[in-house]
This record gives structure tokens, sequence and C-alpha cells, in this order.
């Protein structure tokens, strides 16, 4: 089985676990509207799109609501059987999904944590952390290319997994899993930001999406 779908199954029991309406780390959804988001990520293209087109975003509600309102077991096991056979998804599951999971398992873990408090992440396999690095720097570079100060994220290790952005020097250092999830604007992380204090306010302040 590929990580990536070790990782999904994981996602789907820490769900079954927790039930449909958890909070999760982002903000405003639930775990149902997590659910549902990969769902139409996965087996709905028509849906997601209005995610990205506005004068689609109609449509992708009334999907959303459509999905939203079947049973809890319905969703988990669409979730868990992954992208259809229709999905362009399907045949890049290893190379897309990985971090998709990782990210949504790790939004449903720690929603319920103090974005601003101390969190102490699970322990991911020396593997799973190698496979993290791809898309980090990938999602990485795209998120931190119009960053306020050069940013550096370097590993436990000490090895530079890349720089990006123009200014003042900081340095991000995590696990990969970590680092991603910074990335991503998630918070609780558990990085730690070296350079000059006007230079780390600049890059907490500043956007961090695709």
């Amino acid at each position: 089985m590929s990580l990536a779908k070790t990782e999904r199954a994981g996602l789907v029991e820490t769900m079954r676990g927790l039930g449909p309406d958890v909070p999760t780390m982002c903000e405003g959804w639930t775990a149902r509207d997590l659910a549902v988001h990969l769902i139409l990520r996965e087996r709905r293209p028509d849906a997601a799109a209005g995610m990205f087109v506005p004068f689609l975003a109609w449509h992708t509600r009334s999907v959303e609501r459509a999905y939203a309102a079947k049973p809890w077991d319905e969703l988990l096991a669409a979730v868990l059987d992954g992208p259809p056979w229709y999905s362009p998804f399907r045949p890049l599951d290893s190379l897309l999904n990985l971090s998709e999971m990782f990210v949504h398992h790790e939004d449903l873990l720690r929603g319920g944590a103090d974005p601003a408090g101390p969190f102490l992440p699970r322990k991911l396999t020396p593997e799973m952390e190698r496979a993290l690095e791809r898309p980090l720097k990938t999602a990485g570079r795209m998120i931190l290319r119009s960053s306020p100060v050069r940013v550096t994220l370097g590993s436990v290790d000490g090895r530079e997994l890349l720089t990006a952005g123009r200014g003042e020097p900081v340095t991000v250092t995590g696990t990969t899993g970590e680092l991603l999830l910074w990335a991503f604007g998630r918070a609780p992380v558990d990085v730690k930001f070296t350079g000059s204090q006007t230079a780390v306010a600049a890059l907490a302040g500043a956007d961090r999406s695709l």
C-alpha cells in the first residue's frame, strides 16, 4: 500500500473515531465539511471548479449541501475508496494525494488545539518525512515566492530544503511534516524561527496560500 493510501486510511479512521462535528484547523470547517471537500475534489470536478471560478460557486455550494446531507458512514466510505476510475487523481494518487491526505489528517487531529499554543505532533516514519519533501519543495516555492523576507526552510538534521522570497533572511526549522503544515498556513505547528524580530514578524504577517 502506498503512503498516500496509508495516510488516507488513517484519516478516515480518525474521522470515524472523532465523529462528523469536531472542528478542524480549517477555520469554520467540521470533519463533515472536510470529508465533503475531499469527495468533491476527487469525484466531482464540476463542483470543485467553483472553488476557483467565482461564477460557479453557486453550483459548488449546491453540491456541497447535497453531500453534507448524506449519512456520515457513506461519506467515510467515499473518502476511503479514493478517486474513482474516471478521476485524474486515480493514476496520480501517490503523487498528488500524499500531501493532501497528510495536511487534512493533521487539520483534524489539531482541530481543537490552541493555534497560539505549543503542540506535540505525532511522530512520522522516516519514510513519510522523506516522501513529504517533494510536495514541500513544490508547494513551498509557489507559496513563498512573494514572501517579504528571504525564507529558508531547514530540516532538523541541518539540511536546507528550499529558499524563496527576497529581503532579510529568516530560517524556519522543523520536520518536513511541520514545515509543510506551516507553509500552508496551518497552526499550531512545531517550527522554530531564526532571524531578526522585524523579519520574523513580517513573515508571520504575510499571506501563505496558493
